[in-house]
């Protein structure tokens, strides 16, 4: 149903260096590059840019998110460790959500501009 999603920075080159050793992890790759915004994309998968604004300055949405979805459990681990590394701010631990251990495993974090992410997997270990 989305075909993609974008984010504002007021950084672009901070926020490149974030979403290039994130995209390194989960298999994306720089699709498209302007001076305004880079552009991430996994194989057959969603599109998603990160870009200076249109007009102003970029702030986090209240309740925006946007989602990965995860090859297994450890790279949802990965990915979340290496975001709080980066600088982002952890939101959610990685960990079973609901009562299926076989079921939605996630973890939750914010990049450096305060943009909320959630990283998941469904299915067993």
């Amino acid at each position: 149903m989305i075909a993609g999603g974008r984010f504002g920075t007021n950084d672009l080159e901070r926020a490149k260096r974030f979403y290039d050793a994130i995209a390194e992890l989960t298999g994306a790759k720089v699709v498209m590059e302007r001076a305004d915004l880079v552009a991430y994309q996994a194989e057959g998968g969603s599109i998603f840019l990160i870009g200076r604004p249109f007009a102003g300055e970029a702030s986090a949405g209240n309740g925006n998110q946007l989602t990965i979805e995860a090859k297994s459990r450890e790279m949802v681990d990965a990915v979340h460790a290496k975001a709080l590394a980066l600088g982002g701010t952890d939101e959610g631990s990685p960990g079973i959500r609901g009562d299926d251990p076989n079921g939605f495993y996630g973890a939750y974090f914010r990049d450096l501009d305060g943009n909320k992410w959630v990283i998941y997997r469904f299915g067993p270990a």
